[in-house]
Order: structure tokens, then C-alpha cells, then sequence
């Protein structure tokens, strides 16, 4: 009998910040993909499972584009046309369009080239500590560490103007945080791509030595450039910030692992790679079948949405040992926390570097860290969110 998850979660288990909503989990224990009834009505699939999970996401039968994204997991749209993605912007494109745009980007986010900037990134971490240090103790580790440290990077990478960070951080939490309304979100986008295309056409008339500037030379129009560095600078930001704050969060609740951190900066790679697969903050994405696809013994109908659980799936115990447990000496790799196929995160390696710097400078520089508030107390990002994670994380040290 074919497994159905009758709705979205849209709350986790108290006493349960980092964990899966417990109706994934039990329906990944059931079957590594069910079924799911969408809010408009559309009958579509849920999977949860690691190894169907990373099949789907590189199989071309599945697409990514943004015009068969039609049906929401939480909210019914009704009969609604759904443009395709603008110029640019990648993500929601499948080959040859998808590759036209990744392809020129590839050798910009190298590992080489990303750990060039770790003593670029180790200066910005350092500022960021001194600052809290001189107004503390005490401070929302969002708005002083984790949010401004990845932003500065991504816009230092693209050649956006130090005056205009803070106007991005904003935006950008406006359309992928979840609680702005249809309109504000809509209002926050075109501020966006209005700002970005006066910043194209500067670099055209005035290029400076950044990523942006370096694709003037290709064959892309300025509105392609406007997309491109939308995407770059949305997924550049807001993972990787909310990664700094969770990830945080969750070290100071396992104190175990936090100590072993600590003590062992060798363990910093490992640790990073594991906050990654237990926190999985972009947690799901959609996908949509071209033709009829047989999987695990189903037949997935042409034209049907499929839901793609990366955070359930990291929590495979077929795939990981004892998911639950956050154990920064895990070795056994292949998390699906920056996807696969052929949308595998580009920036993954920059986030690497961030996080391989932030981590253990912010617990060295703080020994006695520790929240300021309750766990309980500490306030999540909604289900809805694109992005999980805390909106603010309180916390305190001895002076």
C-alpha cells in the first residue's frame, strides 16, 4: 500500500529546533517517497529517502523549471500561469539554458580560487569579534556575526558598494524569510533587481576587479548579468548566514561536540561537513516529471510536482549511522545538503571556507559562550521558509 502524507508539516517538535518535522521522518520510515496531497488538489510525491532523493536529483527526466512549479506544498494558488524563470537566474532553468549561465561561473568558485579568500574572510571574521567583544558581553549572534560575515564576502565578491549591504541583507531576508506578505515579497524582488541592473551597468561603463565584472567580456546582455547576480547573491547570503546561526545553536546544545571542536581544531572540516547534513538548512526542493518515470515501484506521471526532502534525507539511517546524532567525527560523507546533479550548489566551496573559518574563531574568541535565553525560547524560522534557520540567537559570554 502506497504511503500518503496528507499535508506539509509546518512545525518541528518542542525541544526539537534541529530535527525534521516527525511526520517526514515517520513517512521516510514508512517508504523513501509517498505520496502528497497538495493543497490545490494536485496528487503529487513526497520523497524522503537519501538514495531516491539523489537519484531524482540528477535525472534529467525531472525538471527545474520554474514555469511547471505550479502547485505549493502549503498554500493553493488556484489555476494560476506561471512565467518562466527571467534571464539569468539559473536555478530554475534546466540544459541548455541552465548551462549557458553556470558554465562562465565555474572557475570564479574553485576551491582554489575560495581558499585564496580565507585570509580575506579570517580579517572580516576578526573585525566582527573585536566589535562584539567591545559592545558585549552579550549580543544576537545573527545581526552581529552571522549574518554581516557572509554578506560582505558575497557582495566583496560581485563588487557591490559597502553603503548598499545592508539594503541586500534586507531584501533578501524579505523575499526568502517567510513571514514578509506577497506583497512586501514582491516589493523586495524589484527593489532587487532594480538596484542590480544600475549596478551592471556601472561595472559596464567603470569594471572593478570582482566576479561580476570579470563576465562582461561573455556574450551575456545586461539582464542576464541582473539574474545571475541575483541568484549569486541570494544563495551567496542567506544559507550560509543561517548556517553561522544554527549551526552555533546547535554546538552550544551538544556540548560534547562543541568541546571536542574546541580542543581539536582538526576536526573542523569534519564538523563543518556535519553541521551541514544534521542542519540541511535548504531543506527541500521541487522538482517536476517531463514524462512518466518509474521509481521504487511507482510510476510518476508526466506533469506531476515532486517534493524533495534534503533534510529528511540526510537523516537516512540507511545512508548515515545514528542520523540523529550530531557527531562531528563522522566520517561517512556524501550529505545532499548543497543537492547534486547538475544543480549542485556552486558557491559550496566559498560557504566551506566561511564556515571552516567562523566556527572556530568565534568559539576560541568566546570560551563561555553560551545562550542568553532559554533553548526553548530561542526564536525559528518558520516551515514556510526557503531557508531554515533562527531569526535570532541571544547570546552571552564572561567579560
Amino acid at each position: 500500500m502506497t504511503h500518503t502524507l496528507a499535508a506539509m508539516p509546518t512545525t518541528r517538535r518542542p525541544g526539537c529546533p534541529f530535527d525534521p518535522p516527525k511526520e517526514l521522518l515517520d513517512a521516510r520510515e514508512q517508504s523513501p517517497i509517498s505520496r502528497f496531497a497538495f493543497p490545490d488538489g494536485h496528487q503529487g510525491w513526497i520523497v524522503t529517502g537519501y538514495d531516491l532523493t539523489r537519484q531524482i536529483l540528477a535525472d534529467p527526466r525531472f525538471s527545474s523549471r520554474r514555469e511547471f512549479m505550479k502547485h505549493h506544498p502549503l498554500i493553493d494558488y488556484g489555476d494560476i500561469d506561471v512565467p518562466p524563470a527571467p534571464p539569468g537566474e539559473f536555478l530554475l532553468m534546466d540544459e541548455p539554458q541552465h548551462g549557458r549561465y553556470r558554465k562562465p561561473l565555474v572557475g570564479k568558485f574553485t576551491v582554489r580560487r575560495m581558499r585564496l579568500l580565507t585570509e580575506r574572510i579570517e580579517q572580516i571574521t576578526t573585525d566582527h569579534l573585536d566589535a562584539m567583544q567591545k559592545a558585549g558581553p552579550g549580543a544576537d549572534l545573527v545581526t552581529a556575526f552571522a549574518k554581516p560575515i557572509p554578506a560582505i564576502v558575497i557582495c566583496e565578491l560581485l563588487g557591490v558598494p559597502d553603503e548598499d549591504r545592508d539594503f541586500f541583507q534586507h531584501n533578501i531576508d524579505a523575499f526568502l524569510g517567510g513571514e514578509a506578505s506577497d506583497e512586501e515579497v514582491g516589493t523586495a524582488y524589484v527593489a532587487t533587481q532594480q538596484y542590480l541592473a544600475q549596478l551592471v551597468a556601472a561595472k559596464r561603463a567603470h569594471p572593478t576587479d570582482d566576479v561580476l565584472s570579470d563576465l562582461l567580456d561573455s556574450d551575456l546582455t545586461d539582464e542576464e548579468l541582473q539574474g545571475m547576480a541575483l541568484i549569486l547573491l541570494s544563495a551567496g547570503f542567506d544559507t550560509t548566514a543561517n548556517m553561522l546561526a544554527l549551526g552555533t545553536f546547535a554546538l552550544l546544545q551538544n556540548p560534547g561536540q562543541l568541546t571536542a571542536l574546541r580542543t581539536d581544531p582538526t576536526l573542523t572540516d569534519q564538523a563543518v561537513e556535519e553541521l551541514l547534513r544534521y542542519l540541511t538548512v535548504a531543506k527541500q526542493f521541487f522538482r517536476v516529471a517531463l514524462e512518466d518515470v518509474d521509481l521504487a515501484g511507482h510510476t510518476i506521471t508526466a506533469g506531476t510536482t515532486v517534493i524533495l526532502s534534503l533534510n529528511t534525507a540526510n537523516r537516512d539511517p540507511h545512508r548515515f549511522p545514528n542520523p540523529h546524532t550530531l557527531d562531528i567525527h563522522r566520517r561517512h560523507g556524501g550529505h545532499l545538503a548543497f543537492s547534486h546533479g547538475i544543480h549542485q550548489c556552486l558557491g559550496q566551496q566559498l560557504a566551506r571556507v566561511e564556515m571552516r573559518v567562523a566556527f572556530p574563531a568565534l568559539l576560541t574568541r568566546f570560551p563561555t559562550l553560551r545562550l542568553a535565553v532559554p533553548a526553548e525560547q530561542v526564536a525559528l524560522r518558520p516551515e514556510i521558509a526557503d531557508i531554515y534557520g533562527v531569526k535570532s540567537l541571544p547570546v552571552t559570554w564572561d567579560a
